[in-house]
C-alpha cells in the first residue's frame, strides 16, 4: 500500500542487504556475468552486477505493489506498443502466442487485457511453485486483471477446452527458464556459453497454429516500463523445427546486451550440460524392460 516512493527507499535499503552483506547469490551473478560478457572488463562487470541488484529489488517490490495497484496506474506506467498489429493477429487467427522473458517489468505485461477486445482472454502459462503459498500468491497476482491461469503441464488440454469454447485468446509463456532434463530439447549458443531452452511456445504456437510476437521489453526508469510487440511468424506451422525458439534466443540476446543489468542473473541457468542429458537419456535406454 505505499507509495512508490517509500516502495524505492526501502528497495534500496533491501539491495545494500542483499549484495554487501548477505551477498545474495554473488557466486552465481559474478560467473554468469563473467562467462556472458568475456569481451568486458572487471570495473564493468561489477557495474552491471550493481545495478542488478538494485534491479532486482526494485522488481520484488514492484511485484507485491500489483497486489494493490489499479489497472489505470498500470497502464501508466506500462507502455504498451506495436497493438496494432497485436490486436489485428488477435482478430485474423482467433489468438496469438507471446514469447516472454525474464526482463525489466516483464510481470506488469498482465495489464495487457486493458488493450484487449472485451471477452477476449489473457492466458497465463505457468510452472506451479513448490511453496502453496507463493503460488497461490503469484495466480492471484497474475489474475487481477482478468488473466486466465494455465499450470504449464495441462497447457494443450486447456487451450483446446477454450478454442472450443469459442473463446480468442493471448497466450503467455516465459520462455527462458531453465528447463528440467525431461524439458531440455533445443540447444543453441547464447550468451557465448551452450545453452538448453525449452520449446513449449514454439509446440503450442503450431498446434493452435497462433502468430508468434516477441516482448521487446525496456525499464525506462524506475516505476516505468515499455513492452513492444514483435512479429516473429504469422504462420509458424511454415516454420523449421526450432526456427521460433531460436528467433526467441537471438532476440532475447540483442535485448540484454542493450541493458543487461536487467535479466535475471541471479538464476542457475547454464546448471544443465548436454553431457549430463545425453548421460540421463543413455540410462534411461539401458533400464530393462519390466512390462
Amino acid at each position: 500500500m505505499l507509495p512508490f516512493g517509500a516502495l524505492y527507499i526501502l528497495s534500496d535499503g533491501l539491495c545494500f542487504l542483499a549484495r554487501n552483506m548477505i551477498h545474495y547469490r554473488r557466486r552465481v551473478v559474478r560467473t554468469n556475468l563473467k562467462n556472458s560478457f568475456p569481451e568486458k572488463s572487471e570495473v564493468e562487470l561489477r557495474r552491471i552486477e550493481r545495478d542488478f541488484y538494485h534491479y532486482l529489488c526494485d522488481y520484488m517490490l514492484e511485484e507485491v505493489k500489483l497486489l494493490r495497484i489499479t489497472l489505470a496506474e498500470l497502464c501508466r506506467r506500462m507502455d504498451y506498443q506495436g497493438k496494432e498489429l497485436f490486436l489485428e493477429m488477435i482478430e485474423q487467427h482467433n489468438g496469438i502466442v507471446l514469447l516472454i522473458p525474464h526482463y525489466a517489468n516483464f510481470e506488469w505485461i498482465i495489464g495487457m487485457g486493458a488493450i484487449m477486445k472485451e471477452g477476449d482472454l489473457p492466458v497465463q502459462v505457468y510452472k506451479p511453485l513448490h511453496d502453496p503459498y507463493l503460488d497461490r500468491l503469484f495466480q492471484r497476482i497474475r489474475s487481477r486483471f482478468g488473466g486466465y491461469n494455465v499450470p504449464k503441464h495441462t497447457t494443450a488440454r486447456e487451450l483446446i477446452k477454450l478454442r472450443h469454447a469459442g473463446k480468442r485468446m493471448v497466450v503467455g509463456l516465459i520462455t527462458d527458464q531453465s528447463p528440467s532434463g525431461n524439458d531440455a530439447h533445443y540447444w543453441t549458443t547464447f550468451l557465448n556459453q551452450e545453452t538448453v531452452f525449452m520449446d513449449g511456445a514454439e509446440r503450442i504456437a503450431k498446434m493452435m497454429n497462433y502468430p508468434v510476437f516477441y516482448c521487446e521489453l525496456e525499464r525506462l526508469r524506475r516505476g516505468y516500463c515499455r513492452v513492444t510487440f514483435e512479429l516473429v511468424t504469422e504462420f509458424p506451422k511454415s516454420t523449421a523445427v526450432g526456427e521460433i525458439t531460436e528467433q526467441f534466443v537471438r532476440r532475447l540476446e540483442n535485448t540484454i546486451r542493450k541493458a543487461p543489468a536487467y535479466w535475471f542473473w541471479s538464476h542457475k541457468r547454464w546448471k544443465i550440460k548436454r553431457s549430463q542429458v545425453k548421460t540421463e537419456i543413455d540410462a534411461e535406454k539401458q533400464k530393462p524392460n519390466t512390462n
